[in-house]
């Protein structure tokens, strides 16, 4: 008894000290969600503030909108009703969730959320009295499908003559969401825009380091960015910058305020036009993508896989033209060591110098924002009309057409010669720009780490590279127990070098094939035009070649044939020919049925709990046609695909994809092929080697049917 008057009391005084708490209407079920207004205090003073918040408890697999919706929803929306001199200052607006729904990407909230929201009552409430505050609210709840509701909320608070108490409920979760918001002032951001898109660039204290990994940028504002496209990141010492792509028809933004979420942290930039910071380029995309595909092991590892693939390159079929331009060279020096040795060593000078400058064009692009790979300049329709009309070039010259300087018989007593290093540097530089879009095995690891590194590391593995790849020419030129084997020099090698023509004819017209799958058929027609021309003009000069050597003048037809060359290969690269509506990638996947690839349509496969292959390929990449031939348009692999029921996606990089390069970056890779394959159910992708036979491939799909 005596306990109990104890416990009554103490009851008693602790409510004459404390002030009561606000008074809360009951949360009101509008179908999907409940929602109701919370204050952080209880109580507040005559033309005070106080901090309430809308709260939110929204159905399992049910969603609303943040501020920016994305590509469909609408946001929530407070229309307040407060005694005359009182008033409402906008929504804080906690960092939203993306889902993607579809191709569509949307911004928003599930589970429970808080959006604080500051009211000040009118000066005019006086102490001991009450004031209440009434707001409508207007959602849009969606699921599978969209549904509008209404709330109207209030809540009543005690007018105090000084500073109120701290609701001891609602106090530190307002205050919890109030922290969590984005606040400006953290980052420094600038926008650019360029022909890969817009940029924005953050730079500042909390970002700074070249550590981030998980990078989105939420706009404030719809129908600037397109907001389901990949956003392709590259980290600094001081920051970041993401690629961001427009949005259709939408003109180019002055500025670009939103929201930029780093590693689960959240901070307000507002972008305004400037140049870059270096210090928020050139470190790259995160380096767990290379990792987690065996790009591992450092610099030193990545060398020596670099250079292990350079070996492999030199059996993979994009090479096979270039090997008759070496053994030509091989065969013409075999007898006289000087000579060879000068002319392995000039070729591995050719092969070294293309690799590296391709690796730091490459470098370059990618630092000024183009999502670029290994193998970009065969993207580019005029480089690919060039190299076929100088593939046809050097086949008429193997064919005795015309000549470039002398006869295979004689260019053993001038190989020392300028003009006999200079045609072996050249033969190097031109085996690197028609290999360099293959990937042996082994090369693209290395590569995919190489692009998440400075420029110095990048440079030393691509060195590798060359030097794997030039190896065996160069030791074979070298090796006098090689050399002394080789047939004498003789009648036979003429013989043997028109033979060597054909191949080059193939390349040629391997190129004009890639050429009509990535332009269409109006640049295919230009490029045989230009070729029929450049025939014509390698005809030419071959006569002037034999009016000189009979010692008659030959200046007219000559410059005839120099003028027709060079108009043929104008008519052939001018950059207006770049530009057509074929479709590119007709060519790719052959017959085995496939989609075209999206990040949606996987999203949407993967949703379904189906198994996917996505076969990133190109045109222009002789290993994905061989593999296509030998492992996807078999029985084997077409019966596999349809008895597991496994969706066979076809990502098409035949010309440049910035999504598809955002994709090859963040699996390690900076070339094609590349291919993954999705498990029934869920779960990580498997990547499958570069080289493929049917049993790999059926294997493979079977595998991810099972889940």
């Amino acid at each position: 008894m005596f306990n109990r008057l104890v416990a009554g009391l103490v009851a008693l005084v602790a409510l004459s000290v404390l002030p009561p708490s606000p008074s809360l209407a009951a949360p009101v079920r509008s179908g999907h969600l409940e929602s109701e207004l919370v204050s952080a205090s209880r109580g507040v003073s005559p033309g005070g503030e106080v901090r309430l918040a809308l709260r939110q408890k929204i159905d399992k697999d049910w969603h609303t909108y943040w501020r920016n919706s994305g590509d469909s929803g609408a946001p929530t929306e407070l229309a307040w009703t407060l005694p005359p001199g009182g008033s409402a200052g906008e929504l804080v607006w906690a960092p939203p969730a993306r889902t993607l729904v579809g191709p569509l990407m949307n911004y928003g909230y599930s589970g429970e959320v808080l959006l604080p929201v500051t009211v000040r009552v009118p000066a005019s409430a006086r102490p001991g009295g009450q004031v209440t505050l009434l707001a409508k609210a207007a959602f849009l709840v969606c699921s599978d499908v969209c549904i509008p509701e209404d709330a109207n909320l209030s809540i009543t608070l005690d007018v105090v003559s000084g500073p109120a108490p701290a609701d001891p409920v609602w106090g530190p979760r307002i205050e919890a969401a109030l922290a969590a918001a984005p606040r400006p002032g953290q980052v420094q951001a600038v926008l650019a825009t360029g022909p890969s898109g817009l940029r924005l660039a953050a730079t500042g204290a909390p970002i700074a380091g070249g550590t981030a990994r998980a990078v989105y940028f939420f706009p404030y504002v719809g129908g600037v960015i397109d907001h389901a496209a990949p956003q392709a990141l590259d980290r600094g010492p001081e920051g970041l910058t993401l690629t961001l792509k427009p949005a259709p028809d939408a003109a180019a933004p002055t500025s670009l305020s939103g929201v930029l979420e780093v590693d689960g942290k959240v901070y307000e930039v507002d972008a305004r036009p400037g140049p870059i910071p270096a210090g928020a380029l050139g470190l790259g995309p995160p380096p767990a993508a290379a990792k987690a595909t065996g790009g591992g092991g450092g610099l030193l590892g990545a060398i020596a896989f670099a250079f292990l693939g350079g070996l492999i390159l030199n059996l993979m079929p994009c090479v096979f033209p270039i090997l008759a331009m070496k053994a030509a060279s091989l065969a013409g020096h075999g007898h006289d060591r000087r000579a060879s040795r000068f002319q392995g060593l000039a070729f591995l000078a050719g092969v070294m110098a293309t690799f590296l400058g391709l690796a730091a064009l490459l470098l370059v692009v990618r630092a000024g924002g183009a999502a670029v790979g290994w193998g970009f300049q065969l993207q580019s329709p005029p480089v690919v009309s060039a190299l076929a009309l100088l593939m046809l070039a050097v086949g008429l010259n193997m064919s005795g057409l015309f000549e470039i300087g002398s006869s295979l018989q004689g260019i053993g007593a001038g190989a020392a010669s300028r003009g006999g290093g200079l045609g072996a540097f050249l033969t190097g530089a031109l085996a690197v720009v028609v290999a360099a879009p293959c990937t042996a095995p082994f090369m693209a690891p290395a590569l995919g780490w190489a692009m998440t590194q400075p420029p110095a590391a990048s440079l030393a593995v691509f060195a590798g590279l060359g030097l794997g790849f030039a190896a065996p020419f160069t030791l074979a030129a070298m090796a006098p127990g090689l050399l002394s084997r080789l047939p004498r020099p003789g009648p036979w090698m003429e013989t043997f070098r028109r033979v060597l023509a054909f191949p080059m004819y193939g390349a040629a017209g391997w190129l004009a094939w890639v050429l009509a799958v990535q332009a269409g058929s109006d640049l295919l027609a230009r490029l045989l035009a230009a070729a029929v021309a450049l025939a014509f003009a390698c005809w030419l000069a071959g006569l002037a070649q034999a009016r000189s050597a009979q010692g008659r003048p030959a200046g007219l037809q000559g410059l005839a044939a120099l003028l027709i060359a060079v108009l043929a290969v104008a008519g052939a690269v001018w950059p207006g020919a770049a530009e057509t509506s074929g479709p590119a990638g007709s060519g790719v996947s052959g017959g085995l049925a496939h989609e075209a690839y999206s990040p949606e349509r996987l999203a949407a496969l993967r949703a379904e709990g189906k198994a996917v292959f996505v076969d990133y390929t190109a045109a222009w990449c002789v290993t994905c046609q061989v593999n296509e031939r030998v492992a996807f348009s078999t029985p084997t692999a077409v019966n596999a695909f349809k008895s597991s029921g496994t969706v066979y996606l076809v990502a098409d990089w035949t010309r440049r994809d910035s999504v598809i390069a955002a994709d090859l970056a963040r699996f390690g890779r900076a070339g094609v092929p590349l291919y993954l394959v999705y498990p029934a159910g869920g779960g990580e992708p498997k990547i499958l080697p570069q080289l493929l036979t049917p049993d790999i491939v059926a294997r493979a799909v079977k595998e991810a049917a099972k889940g």
